[in-house]
C-alpha cells in the first residue's frame, strides 16, 4: 500500500487530490457536537495543501436517500475543517456538478475545498456497478491523485472509497495507515493477556467479531444492552431490558465454545435498572437501582452495569497487556447510567495495556465523559470498519489502495 509520504516525495504541487475523508460527524442542527472525525483528517489535509496540492475533500454524512437534504449537508463540517487548518476552505454545494466543478477550478496551489455530501447521489452507494462506475468517473474529472483517509467507511463498496482509487494514482493518507497499524498489533502482534471489552445496544452486531476473537482472545468481557442476551441465555431474568431472543442458541453456543478454549468470559454480577428508559434530552433523574445481575426485576430494563461489575472489570482489565474497547456499558449519555462506561475508559487508562478504543460509541463516550484522548494507545475512527478487520474480513477501501 503506498503511503502519502511516497506521494509527497514524488511531488503534488499543482496536482488536483482528492482525499476521501470520514467527515461524518453527529449533528445537533447545524452544530457539531464532536469533532473527533475532523481533526483526526486534518494532518493529511495539511500536509498536501502545504506541499502544494489543490486539496479535494469528500466525504459522506448520514443516511440521505441519494438525494440533497439540507439536514445532511457537510457545509458545518467544511466550515470546522477551516476552523482545525487556519485558513478559509471553499464549498461545493454539489458533489460532480456546476458548484464542484466551478470551486474545483478556482483552487490556488495549497488551498483546500470541500464537496458536498457524496451520498446526495446515487452513485456513491448503488449496487449497481455500471451506476456506481459512472459517479467515479465524474468524480476522477475532479483531481489528478486520490489519497484514502476515510477510515469509518472502508468497509463500505462505495463509489468514492472502492471505484475511485482504480482511477487515479493513490494512496493511503495518514489516518487510514494508523489506524492500519494498530490493527495489526491486535490482529498479528499482540501482547497477552488480551482483553476485549465488548458493548452496544445489540449482540447481532458483534458476533462476528466474537466469533472471531475467541480464537485469538483471553478474556472477553461483555456489557451494554447486548448483554442481557447473554444473561438470558444463562436462564436468568432480564425483565423489560433490550434482548434478541433469536440469538439465544448462538450466544449459548459462543459460551460453550469459549469455554472449550479455555478465554474468560465475564459477564456483569450487578446491574443498573429502572423502571423506563431515561430523558436524554432533558436529563431528568429517572430513580434507578443497583440489582444482581441473576435476580432482575421482571418489570424493570437493565441500563448500566453496576459498581461492583465495575470493580470486577477493572480488576479484569489491570494485568492486560492489550486491550480493545468496543461499545458503552450502558446509556452513558444519562448520568444515571454512566458510570459503568466512564469504570471502563478510566481501567483502560489505568491499565499498563496498549489500549484501543474502536471507534463509533465507544469514542464519542471518551469525549463527551471528559477523558483525555491521548491517555489512551489509539482511539479509532471507524467502528464498524474496526469490527470487520477483526473478524477477517477484506475491507473493499483497504483493498483498492494496494498497489
Amino acid at each position: 500500500m503506498k503511503t502519502i509520504d511516497q506521494m509527497l516525495a514524488e511531488g503534488v504541487a499543482g496536482k488536483r487530490v482528492f482525499v476521501r475523508a470520514d467527515l461524518n460527524v453527529p449533528l445537533d442542527g447545524t452544530t457539531i457536537t464532536d469533532d473527533g472525525r475532523i481533526r483526526a483528517v486534518q494532518p493529511t489535509v495539511a500536509r498536501l495543501a502545504e506541499a502544494g496540492a489543490r486539496v479535494v475533500v469528500a466525504s459522506h454524512l448520514g443516511r440521505p436517500k441519494g438525494a440533497p437534504d439540507p439536514a445532511f449537508s457537510l457545509a458545518p463540517a467544511a466550515a470546522r475543517l477551516g476552523e482545525l487548518l487556519g485558513t478559509d476552505v471553499a464549498f461545493a454545494t454539489d458533489t460532480v456538478g456546476e458548484s464542484a466543478r466551478g470551486v474545483v477550478d478556482a483552487l490556488a496551489d495549497g488551498q483546500v475545498a470541500v464537496l458536498e455530501n457524496l451520498r446526495f447521489n446515487p452513485g456513491e452507494t448503488a449496487k449497481d456497478d455500471a451506476e456506481r462506475g459512472a459517479f467515479a468517473d465524474a468524480l476522477a474529472g475532479l483531481a489528478d491523485l486520490y489519497v484514502g483517509d476515510g477510515f469509518g467507511a472502508v468497509h463500505r463498496k462505495h463509489a468514492s472509497v472502492y471505484d475511485l482509487p482504480a482511477r487515479l494514482p493513490h494512496a493511503a493518507g495518514l489516518l487510514i495507515a494508523t489506524e492500519v497499524g494498530v490493527l495489526r498489533k491486535l490482529t498479528e502482534d499482540v501482547r497477552r493477556p488480551y482483553a476485549v471489552v465488548l458493548g452496544g445496544s445489540k449482540v447481532s452486531d458483534k458476533l462476528g467479531v466474537i466469533d472471531h476473537l475467541l480464537e485469538k482472545a483471553d478474556r472477553i468481557l461483555v456489557g451494554g444492552g447486548m448483554v442481557f442476551t447473554f444473561l438470558k441465555a444463562q436462564g436468568h431474568e432480564v425483565g423489560s431490558s433490550l434482548l434478541q431472543e433469536d440469538q439465544i442458541p448462538v450466544v449459548q453456543e459462543y459460551l460453550k465454545r469459549a469455554e472449550a478454549l479455555g478465554v474468560e468470559f465475564v459477564l456483569p454480577v450487578d446491574v443498573r435498572v429502572a423502571e423506563r428508559f431515561p430523558d436524554l434530552k432533558t436529563k431528568a433523574p429517572s430513580d434507578p437501582e443497583t440489582v444482581a445481575a441473576d435476580a432482575m426485576p421482571a418489570g424493570r430494563m437493565g441500563l448500566d452495569i453496576g459498581p461492583r461489575t465495575s470493580e470486577l472489570y477493572a480488576a479484569k482489565l489491570a494485568d492486560a497487556g492489550t486491550v480493545f474497547w468496543n461499545g458503552p456499558m450502558g446509556v452513558f449519555e444519562h448520568p444515571d447510567y454512566a458510570e459503568g462506561t466512564a469504570a471502563v475508559a478510566q481501567a483502560l487508562i489505568d491499565s499498563p495495556a496498549f489500549t484501543v478504543v474502536g471507534g463509533g460509541d465507544s469514542a464519542a463516550a471518551v469525549r463527551i465523559l471528559g477523558f483525555d484522548e491521548n491517555a489512551f494507545g489509539h482511539i479509532s475512527t471507524g467502528g464498524g470498519a474496526s469490527l470487520e478487520y477483526l473478524e477477517g474480513k477484506t475491507l473493499p477501501g483497504l483493498a483498492a489502495l494496494e498497489d
